[in-house]
């Protein structure tokens, strides 16, 4: 892209004042979100994608413009799309982000926030037949309530949809084989905890399979009841995070406000 078209992606003016409270919000969240991912190495350039639902638009959502990197997303250029329509790429908007957020987003009105990287722990676990294991409390969060999505290639093809809605079910985790890694949450908040969770899991459980030694499991009711206690968790006292997330990114920059 010419750098005088990437200045007019990048550049964009403040939208606050010209946009509902609440949704200057969500693209404050989002903008967060993607400062976040790649404060911690996550991200892969200008690759891979987090998405939020518009407050009070639910047909439409926000994403980053496909040429920026993920350090350069700032709340007012973000790109607002409509999940039903097709994607014309001169929009800004990679197709195979929107093919996988639309779909999300469309099939689960209970989500309004999906993040989508490729963390290498995630991938290598992803081929695994067993896929993630209970080894820590940080997985066992996901007993029970991680989904897997087989490979079809890049996701661009719309048809593709309709698979990964149902592997997803009514998880909030999915990991697709040999790919990547997928969150949804009922806020920002949510999905990025739990991708912070996931990533951290497998790259546990990958560093206890290289020992070679026999794996200690908890019993599938402890399990189970550990699981349910982190929902209690993240609806009460855990909601606390988040608000911290963005202290520290004030501290650093504070330029995703923008």
């Amino acid at each position: 892209m010419p750098d005088d078209n990437l200045a007019r992606v990048r550049n964009v003016e403040s939208v606050e004042g010209e946009v509902s409270p609440e949704e200057w919000q969500a693209r404050v969240d989002l903008a967060a979100c993607y400062r976040l991912v790649h404060r911690n190495g996550w991200d892969d350039n200008i690759y891979n994608h987090a998405s939020m639902r518009v407050p009070g638009e639910p047909d439409n959502f926000l994403i980053k413009a496909h040429p920026l990197l993920w350090n350069e997303v700032t709340a007012s250029n973000l790109v607002k799309v409509n999940m039903h329509g097709e994607l014309d790429e001169s929009s800004n908007v990679n197709r195979p982000g929107f093919v996988l957020h639309s779909a999300v987003l469309r099939a689960r009105a209970d989500t309004e926030a999906v993040l989508h990287i490729h963390p290498p722990a995630c991938i290598a676990v992803s081929a695994l037949p067993e896929g993630l294991l209970p080894i820590c409390q940080n997985a066992i969060r996901f007993f029970g309530r991680i989904s897997y999505h087989d490979y079809e290639g890049i996701t661009e093809n719309a048809d593709e949809r309709e698979r990964i809605i149902e592997n997803l079910g009514d998880t909030r985790a999915m990991l697709m084989r040999n790919h990547g890694a997928t969150t949804l949450g009922k806020s920002m908040r949510e999905a990025y905890v739990l991708m912070s969770q996931l990533i951290s899991s497998c790259e546990i459980q990958l560093r206890l399979q290289s020992t070679g030694e026999k794996i200690v499991l908890p019993p599938p009711d402890v399990c189970e009841h550990a699981a349910a206690q982190m929902v209690s968790h993240d609806a009460g006292r855990g909601q606390a995070d988040w608000p911290g997330y963005l202290r520290e990114l004030d501290r650093e920059d504070s330029s995703y406000r923008n």
